[in-house]
């Protein structure tokens, strides 16, 4: 199924079969897709205000240019989706227990997102953007944080001798969470 330039809201999705479609230039406003498949869609340039995607499957998706704003979305394995074109923009959203391993996000833009416990294990963030995130529990290790710009994250821990951090900004008061590993104490 192929869906075109339209605004779906929660009373719009009981018929619709989201896996295996393709949306392009839609908007999804207060949507509830909790438990959702969306195996094998595609969504380019769609916009998704106030949605609830927990636990939604992802399995073979395509997020081209897609922009998540106040969403909740708990336990998602992005690394699930399609590796080819993967790009979007969270603002003011909660994806806490997600998993983003193995997945090529560069150049992404987290804004006031809360990221508790999320998996950024072999992920690529070569230039992406963590403004005021909290990033509590987030797992780095062997990512790729080249160009990153974390200085209004916090809670943050990120070891430099696991990561890639070449040219990564971190603000002063964030230079914590790349000591921690060391069990000093910074006053």
């Amino acid at each position: 199924m192929y869906t075109q330039d339209k605004i779906f809201q929660q009373a719009d999705i009981a018929d619709i079969l989201f896996s295996e479609s393709e949306f392009e230039n839609c908007a999804f406003n207060e949507c509830d897709f909790t438990n959702a498949d969306f195996s094998d869609s595609v969504f380019i340039e769609c916009i998704f205000n106030n949605c609830n995607l927990s636990l939604t499957k992802l399995t073979g998706t395509s997020f081209r240019d897609v922009q998540f704003s106040g969403c909740k979305m708990l336990g998602l394995i992005f690394y699930d989706c399609s590796k080819f074109g993967v790009s979007f923009k969270l603002d003011n959203c909660t994806l806490n227990h997600s998993s983003f391993y193995q997945t090529k996000i560069a150049k992404t833009i987290f804004e006031n997102c809360k990221l508790h416990e999320v998996d950024f294990t072999d992920c690529d963030l070569t230039s992406a953007v963590f403004t005021n995130c909290d990033l509590l529990n987030a797992k780095f290790e062997n990512t790729i944080l080249e160009k990153a710009d974390l200085r209004t994250a916090y809670h943050y821990s990120i070891n430099p001798e696991l990561n890639k951090i070449k040219k990564a900004k971190f603000s002063l008061p964030g230079i914590t969470g790349l000591l921690e590993k060391y069990n000093i104490i910074i006053e």
